[in-house]
């Protein structure tokens, strides 16, 4: 990773907080504790986040706003930390709905030091896929917006698998037009080969697809 990953904890049990705490910077980890899911709304602004991106530990059950509430809240906010739930007695099936709305796992109290770290490490390889793709993302929207409108147009179909003549005739413009602006393309995109150009395509997620290979 480019940066220390930051475990964040957040439950209002005093115990769990510390004993976690000391277990995970045992391995290494920078650990923040928070009692409530406001105090951890209050604390991890925006910016922290960009800097410390890391995994979440939430507790199901809260007073005030719930781990699932607070589940709902950071996603609501577009940002895609990990979250491993820790539940009580009686919450798996809250924990399962909170798998199904995007959590990567669920751990019951009382746990093993073994699962929690497990658990946790398994989280934070899938935070760092997430942010390399959507890094990846990002670069591709980049890359697509340099081109200019035309080139756009060339794109499009360029990705449905439309030949050049075919370009042409629905453009209206010269089959060497259409070259120089494939050229282009390929050039600003940076990319070697058609499957090259079609991967950014699809990655981008801003060109039509449909039809896609079919001329």
């Amino acid at each position: 990773m480019s940066m220390k990953p930051t475990v964040c904890v957040v439950d209002d049990d005093e115990a769990v907080r510390d004993s976690i705490k000391v277990l995970l910077e045992g391995e290494g980890f920078a650990v923040k504790t928070y009692a409530s899911s406001q105090a951890f709304l209050e604390a991890y602004s925006e910016t922290s986040r960009r800097e410390c991106p890391g995994c979440l530990l939430l507790d199901v059950r809260m007073p005030g706003m719930s781990g699932l509430e607070l589940q709902l809240r950071i996603q609501a906010d577009g940002v895609a930390i990990p979250i491993i739930f820790m539940t009580g007695f009686g919450d798996v099936p809250m924990a399962v709905q909170a798998m199904q709305a995007g959590a990567v796992d669920f751990i019951e109290k009382p746990f093993r030091h073994k699962v929690v770290l497990d658990s946790l490490r398994r989280a934070l390889e899938i935070g760092e896929e997430r942010r390399e793709e959507a890094a990846m993302v990002a670069e591709a929207r980049t890359l697509i917006e340099n081109l200019t409108e035309r080139e756009r147009e060339v794109l499009a179909r360029l990705v449905q698998g439309q030949a050049n003549k075919v370009i042409a005739l629905e453009l209206g413009i010269s089959d060497r037009t259409v070259e120089v602006h494939r050229k282009h393309v390929m050039e600003k995109l940076q990319a070697r080969s058609l499957s090259d150009v079609v991967r950014i395509a699809l990655r981008a997620g801003t060109i039509p697809m449909a039809g896609l290979y079919s001329a």
